[in-house]
């Protein structure tokens, strides 16, 4: 529902920049150094160029997938996630990029932001269906990478490095927030303090157990053995020797 109505206020934002062309909406995005532009950082996001669908188009589908599995997987985080993300792009736009009376609008950096917080919390929290959502938005957004770089003129690469540093700082920030990995028995009992049960003494114990018991049974099968010794007599007398048998 949440990527949906983000997706609705973009294109009625769009709409009404077509609608109203005398009112200069690129305006509200960010001017980077400029303080009447610091509203941007609230507003860019929902602007795009005018002058065709290509922009809008091609940031509503990557909002309306990278949104969903933040909403979907990391529920308890998701709205700190996406408003620092949304807060911490504008800002370091506005603090970061060349002063050149330019104003930035779009997406792409909150885009940039989510994509860069998926793939890395999934590689850190070692769980696998995360680590499955971080492979496809690897192999599904990997190109975006290049994002990050001067290549045109017309692209605020620096909002692209803005979101995707602060993706990466939020996974690192969150890693032990959100899903985690199932714990085993005894990594609960270690951390309530338990001490886990000595499987191998209570083996040794039964084995040794057992060893006397065996003993003791061959010792009643067998018997006890009586041996007699005779001193023998004075000379003179006749010799009695003695023997020794069971009892």
């Amino acid at each position: 529902m949440y990527p949906i109505l983000l997706l609705i206020v973009m294109w009625l934002s769009f709409w009404a920049d077509h609608l109203f062309p005398h009112v200069d909406f690129y305006k509200w995005g960010v001017n980077p150094g400029d303080f009447t532009s610091l509203k941007g950082i609230l507003f860019m996001p929902f602007l795009h160029d005018s002058t065709g669908f290509e922009h809008i188009v091609n940031n509503s589908l990557p909002t309306a997938i990278l949104l969903g599995a933040i909403i979907y997987y990391y529920r308890d985080i998701a709205l700190r996630v996406v408003s620092i993300s949304w807060l911490c792009t504008g800002l370091g736009l506005w603090l970061f990029a060349a002063r050149d009376n330019t104003f930035h609008i779009g997406m792409s950096g909150v885009i940039y932001a989510m994509a860069g917080f998926l793939f890395v919390s999934g590689v850190l929290r070692k769980y696998r269906p995360l680590q499955a959502i971080s492979l496809v938005v690897a192999f599904t957004y990997g190109s975006m990478i290049w994002g990050i770089f001067p290549t045109e003129s017309k692209v605020s690469w620096e909002g692209h490095l803005a979101g995707l540093l602060t993706g990466v700082v939020l996974a690192v920030i969150y890693r032990k927030k959100g899903p985690q990995p199932p714990k085993y028995l005894y990594e609960i009992e270690k951390e309530m303090g338990i001490e886990p049960p000595d499987f191998e003494g209570q083996w040794r114990e039964r084995v040794r157990l057992e060893e006397e018991r065996k003993k003791q049974r061959e010792r009643e099968e067998k018997g006890h053995v009586v041996v007699y010794y005779y001193k023998p007599k004075k000379q003179g007398t006749s010799e009695r020797r003695g023997g020794s048998g069971p009892q």
